[in-house]
């Protein structure tokens, strides 16, 4: 872990934190809640996929230092028995005070919680690349190959194994639809013309077996 404490100090002190000491122990912090045993897809496999995205665009972005403290704090509060968008607004809030207490510039700050909160729905207003970059690293896994989107899949189900099989399938088909209804899921051109047709075609497909009788 020792190269995602690295990319984490290293995003913090770009962003203007003073508290170099306390940099260490909230890295080790925000790895411990991506380790939660109850995650099973929202792990540091996605976190550090998400950064990779990240710093490969990263010439995309305005402030890629803020879009890279966001990475690390969409998903920081992941509890999936939470209702609505409580745990983009919780992990918002995590971000806010502990960038806060790193003496992170209070407008960087904002604006970290503002990249964390548009997680909940994927809606990027256009001319928003920091907000773009983010949102096509957080789905990148739609347009994977259809073995690999499976997999993902199937992890999601392991995170929501309390909800009975009935409910998760209308509770996942109603997230697919809404991703569906998105004028594009990826905002970046180089991004969208790799991903769309691929994550749309991912996202019908299990759309179709979660709404087909078992």
């Amino acid at each position: 872990m020792t190269d995602l404490l690295d990319r984490w100090r290293a995003a913090a002190r770009a962003a203007g934190a003073t508290d170099v000491v306390g940099l260490t122990d909230a890295g080790h912090q925000m790895l411990g809640r991506w380790r939660e045993p109850h995650r099973h897809y929202h792990t540091v496999e996605h976190l550090t996929a998400v950064l990779d995205v990240v710093d490969a665009y990263a010439g995309s972005a305005t402030r890629p230092d803020l879009v890279r403290l966001a990475a690390w704090c969409h998903d920081a509060v992941y509890d999936p028995r939470a209702a609505g968008d409580a745990n983009e607004r919780d992990s918002a809030d995590l971000a806010g005070r502990l960038l806060g207490g790193l003496g992170v510039p209070a407008d960087a700050v904002a604006e970290v919680r503002r990249l964390v909160l548009l997680t909940a729905g994927h809606a990027v207003a256009p001319g928003d690349a920091d907000g773009g970059l983010l949102c096509d690293a957080d789905l990148a896994v739609l347009a994977a190959p259809p073995p690999a989107y499976d997999r993902y899949a199937a992890a999601v189900r392991r995170e929501y194994a309390h909800v009975p099989e009935p409910d998760f399938r209308a509770g996942r088909a109603r997230v697919l639809d809404g991703l569906l209804a998105l004028p594009a899921l990826f905002h970046l051109p180089p991004l969208a013309r790799r991903w769309e047709s691929a994550a749309r075609a991912n996202l019908t497909r299990e759309l179709t077996t979660l709404t087909t009788a078992p």
